[in-house]
């Protein structure tokens, strides 16, 4: 009888974990979904609904058999347990076929959307962007070097910054004492999107800045160098040196930016803290970084190819900036 109490008892010591484990993480991926691939998240459920059958049958070995009613209830709610699991893998099933209908009928309103020409106001405001886009860091002129000072003093206010040329420069993550060196891959408009981002989003800014929060990897992404390759990064997925887009998003953001003359510089915002909050969720490190930031792309012209997206406040990851 010891026996089989011992087995009733880590019977339901390992039902109860299984569940916990399952109510946890179905509750981190509803509080997460917008961070997460549509079809990512189908995966994870099936990933989900397969544990909870492990669960059970590995719970079914533990059962002595014998008669009487705790055998019995033991027995019941095993098939309970099982019955669960398919409840959840049929219903991953069906987010899954629901979102390749989407997917395609989103694909098709994005083929006839590519066809619309853009707008004198839209035109006019991409010529201004591409502007900024072409002018590149020049150490030598006062305006760019006033810009890099205010970088310094917004990011570190309490510390005094000892020259442009500095060993200082580090502890924001460039890569040498000059960090005029470091900006070839997004040009000035970089400097601009790191200074605006410091000043719009003082906290969230430090946050990534100083890495606070979350299980920081022993080789963290340098964080002014990481800015620039953001910057980089939207400039192509947007296409925002051809005359006009060639993506959905990249269209959707044109709308935005004839209505709101900073959208680039929120945008550059929203896609830092993704970035950063993608980088905790796959516990990357700095080799890593590359995997992140093709996440952070994905995520990023998911969300701009919404309908519902008509700012970039509209977007599900803005919610992340304070």
């Amino acid at each position: 009888m010891d026996v089989f109490k011992r087995q009733k008892k880590a019977l339901y010591a390992s039902v109860t974990g299984k569940w916990l484990v399952f109510v946890f993480s179905t509750a981190a991926i509803s509080s997460n979904t917008f961070l997460l691939q549509h079809l990512q998240l189908s995966s994870r459920v099936l990933k989900i609904s397969s544990y909870i059958l492990n669960a059970a049958t590995e719970c079914e070995d533990l059962i002595v058999r014998k008669p009487g009613w705790p055998s019995l209830f033991c027995h019941f709610l095993v098939k309970w347990v099982k019955w669960f699991g398919n409840f959840v893998r049929r219903s991953a099933f069906w987010l899954c076929n629901m979102l390749l209908c989407g997917c395609a009928h989103e694909k098709a309103h994005a083929e006839k959307m590519l066809t619309l020409d853009l707008t004198p106001l839209q035109e006019e405001k991409l010529r201004r962007l591409q502007l900024r886009l072409e002018t590149t860091f020049d150490r030598t002129r006062r305006e760019h070097q006033e810009a890099l000072k205010a970088l310094w003093h917004a990011a570190f206010p309490d510390i005094e910054l000892r020259g442009l040329v500095s060993d200082q420069w580090k502890e924001m993550g460039w890569q040498g004492n000059d960090p005029s060196t470091d900006f070839r891959g997004g040009g000035y408009v970089s400097l601009e999107n790191l200074l605006f981002f410091a000043t719009k989003y003082q906290t969230t800014f430090q946050q990534l800045l100083c890495k606070k929060g979350g299980r920081r990897a022993t080789w963290e992404y340098p964080f002014a160098v990481a800015g620039v390759n953001l910057t980089f990064m939207l400039i192509q997925m947007l296409d925002l040196r051809a005359a006009k887009p060639s993506s959905w998003s990249g269209l959707n953001f044109l709308k935005i930016l004839a209505e709101e003359e900073a959208a680039f510089d929120l945008l550059y915002c929203v896609a830092f803290k993704v970035m950063d909050t993608l980088w905790l969720a796959m516990h990357a490190s700095y080799m890593e970084f590359n995997a992140v930031m093709k996440a952070t792309r994905a995520q990023l012209e998911q969300e701009l190819t919404m309908e519902s997206v008509g700012r970039i406040q509209d977007m599900p990851s803005y919610t992340l900036l304070h």
